[in-house]
């Protein structure tokens, strides 16, 4: 036995498979983090997503409802196939209503569809617009953003739509 033999440390047959395990994990990892950034890399544009109409369904106590259709189109060459929906509704900077669908289908590639999806306007959130309403028809609109998401696959594909209501002044504020 040597001096340098004294000095090397001792391994433990149990080290060699947490070491070799910790390794494959890390390079699982950095290929799952490299496969993520090329996809990110593919020129896909995002959906255009377009409320196409607004029909009122019957609420429960103070709360509102409506069946919103929101138009969907797909610019890419690819389908992008959907199963399920959510969408929140802002205005004036302050979230609004929101509604779930699990509804399933596909948006055609370069092509379009039309997907219903109930909203839900809690009371509260109707008298708070309410009071805020009043700002807005001096200013002459209303700020709206739409957040939503298709899911399906990794993530699903997230949208948003942003816009100012345009409020009709000379007849909501006399002649």
């Amino acid at each position: 036995m040597s001096a340098l033999d004294a000095v090397r440390p001792v391994r433990s047959p149990v080290c060699s498979p947490i070491r070799s395990s910790v390794r494959l994990f890390c390079t699982i990892l950095c290929l799952f983090i490299w496969f993520s950034g090329c996809a990110g890399l593919t020129g896909q544009e995002p959906l255009r997503v377009s409320v196409a109409g607004i029909e009122p369904l019957a609420g429960t106590g103070l709360e509102m409802r409506f069946n919103v259709k929101l138009r969907v189109q797909n610019p890419n060459d690819a389908p992008v196939a959907y199963s399920g929906v959510s969408l929140n509704l802002d205005l004036n900077d302050q979230s609004f209503a929101s509604g779930v669908s699990d509804q399933s289908g596909v948006v055609p590639r370069f092509g379009e569809t039309v997907i219903e999806v109930p909203l839900t306007i809690p009371a509260f959130a109707a008298v708070r617009q309410a009071f805020a309403f009043a700002g807005g028809v001096q200013a002459g609109g209303v700020p709206y953003v739409i957040h939503g998401r298709l899911a399906g696959g990794i993530g699903g594909v997230r949208f948003v739509d942003k816009g100012t209501l345009a409020l009709p002044v000379n007849s909501l504020m006399g002649p």
